[in-house]
């Protein structure tokens, strides 16, 4: 680990001027050797990358919802071309120009990550082992070392020896119970957001490999996280909780406010929208507008929740409109009444008993 994170040691410096930034402004809250000063310096280290992030978050929304509408189409073409490799990834690169989609821009906020992980790893491994390191020096280092969270230094590993630990004032216990905790919940934090990823923002109506390559890695990553975790210090044990609870927090948002189309979620914000639209008869915000804007533009290539949602406008009188607006239509109304066989249906006579058809009853005068 101690290579690779070297490998990127050209971005030590700037990742420990901000660490030093933080600290000054924690440190005169907490004081300058409190681990909450140093923990919180990395918490906001995190906050502020994955802030700069967003932008190839959106992203890889959107190239993740590309791969998933093109799955069908890529199933097709391995089929077809099965006997021969080349041409099928031909087809494959063609497919993805036509459709300006790119498989790797799903990857792109965990590649712009890994410097800044690589490199609180170096600076981090530097502090365990006495070493200044870009502007942590003197008696920034010292303050370092000295910093523990819950017992346990920012520095310590779950598989530091007990003299390691004791050079840096701990008990080899405290180090291991603050680490194992901090692995677990690194772990669930993982498992739980992937899981919600394909409970409830997945199209269910496209069954392809991908849902199962999903599905595996929903519980590998965990895995690799955890024997991955106890060779973390304590410091980059905070910063990938942290920034696993991020996710968290930002694909939940993503999931309830722009789920994927034919979803679960999408099921369930449609069925919130109906209910705000039929309350107030009319469509508030911008962003709703533009929802229903779009399912507007797909006419009858709407899939079955934009189907119930449009079903549902209809049945209240409601016609949604191009601009994402909805009109009170007369209309709509008949049209909910022929869509469920009609409000007024023609009455069925009464069925008659044998001998009442045998002798029918003779015309009045």
């Amino acid at each position: 680990m101690d290579t690779i994170a070297s490998l990127f040691s050209f971005i030590t410096t700037p990742v420990s001027w901000i660490i030093v930034q933080f600290h000054k402004v924690y440190g005169a809250l907490f004081g300058a050797d409190s681990g909450w000063a140093w923990g919180l310096s990395i918490v906001s280290l995190v906050v502020l990358i994955r802030i700069c992030l967003i932008p190839l978050f959106v992203k890889q929304i959107k190239a993740t919802r590309g791969m998933q509408a093109l799955q069908p189409k890529m199933k097709a073409i391995q089929e077809r071309y099965k006997n021969d490799k080349q041409r099928q990834s031909e087809e494959m690169m063609k497919l993805y120009k036509e459709t300006g989609t790119n498989p790797l821009s799903s990857c792109l906020p965990i590649l712009a990550q890994s410097p800044f992980f690589f490199a609180l790893y170096h600076v981090l491994a530097s502090i365990a082992n006495g070493k200044e390191i870009g502007f942590i020096d003197g008696p920034l280092l010292a303050s370092a070392r000295q910093a523990h969270i819950f017992g346990a230094p920012l520095a310590a590993k779950f598989t530091d020896s007990a003299e390691k630990v004791a050079a840096l004032d701990a008990s080899i216990w405290d180090v291991r119970v603050v680490t194992a905790i901090m692995i677990i919940l690194m772990s669930l934090s993982q498992f739980y957001t992937q899981k919600q990823l394909m409970a409830k923002n997945v199209d269910l109506t496209v069954k392809t490999p991908f849902m199962q390559q999903q599905k595996m890695l929903m519980y590998i990553f965990p895995v690799i996280f955890a024997v991955m975790g106890i060779n973390f210090p304590v410091g980059v044990l905070v910063y990938w909780l942290t920034t696993n609870v991020w996710t968290m927090g930002q694909q939940m948002y993503v999931i309830n406010q722009n789920p994927t189309p034919g979803s679960k979620a999408q099921d369930q914000y449609l069925t919130r929208l109906l209910k705000h639209v039929t309350s107030h008869h009319e469509v508030k915000g911008r962003r709703r507008k533009n929802v229903v804007a779009a399912i507007v533009a797909k006419g009858p290539d709407r899939n079955d929740n934009e189907r119930r949602f449009v079903t549902g406008l209809t049945k209240q009188g409601l016609a949604a409109q191009s601009d994402g607006s909805v009109i009170v239509s007369t209309e709509a109304t008949a049209d909910s009444d022929a869509a469920s066989g009609g409000a007024a249906k023609r009455q069925q006579p009464k069925r008659q008993s044998k001998s009442q058809r045998q002798n029918p009853p003779k015309p009045k005068k």
